[in-house]
């Protein structure tokens, strides 16, 4: 009831939504409208679902994506996300990207191991990082407010 008043911190309600095993799933976002299989990394995370669709990742790090975008400063978010996990793959980790905004080279399906659009919330970051048994986050990876 300390909840309800506002008496719990946001680890605690995590811990006891843990507690009581309500944990999202991983599902994969079906980019070929069940005409085949589909074999992209477009993932979502839900409470709507019994099992994941996709395997652990078992670790790798992720990389925040920038959300959405204003004009004249996506490209330089964009390109320092992208940046960011072409080095990680070339270093010989895993690299996930978690964003919520599609229209991003930073989404496209080749650019990491593995994309999840999402909310950049704490609770949905924590969520993805230990489902995947991640390695650690990048948070900032640079950009710029435009002038003006």
């Amino acid at each position: 009831s300390a909840c309800l008043k506002g008496g719990c911190t946001e680890d605690e309600v995590r811990s006891k939504r843990i507690g009581a095993n309500i944990v999202p799933y991983t599902k994969q976002i079906d980019t070929l409208a069940a005409e085949y299989p589909a074999e992209t990394n477009y993932l979502y995370m839900t409470y709507h679902g019994s099992e994941n669709d996709v395997e652990s990742a078992n670790g790798g790090y992720i990389v925040l994506g920038s959300g959405a975008y204003r004009i004249g400063s996506s490209i330089e978010f964009d390109w320092c996300g992208v940046s960011s996990i072409r080095t990680l793959r070339k270093l010989g980790y895993s690299a996930t990207m978690i964003n919520y905004n599609p229209e991003t080279v930073s989404t496209d399906y080749d650019e990491c191991d593995r994309l999840y659009f999402e909310e950049l919330s704490r609770e949905r970051v924590l969520d993805i990082y230990f489902n995947d048994k991640s390695e650690g986050v990048v948070v900032s990876v640079g950009g710029q407010i435009p002038n003006g």
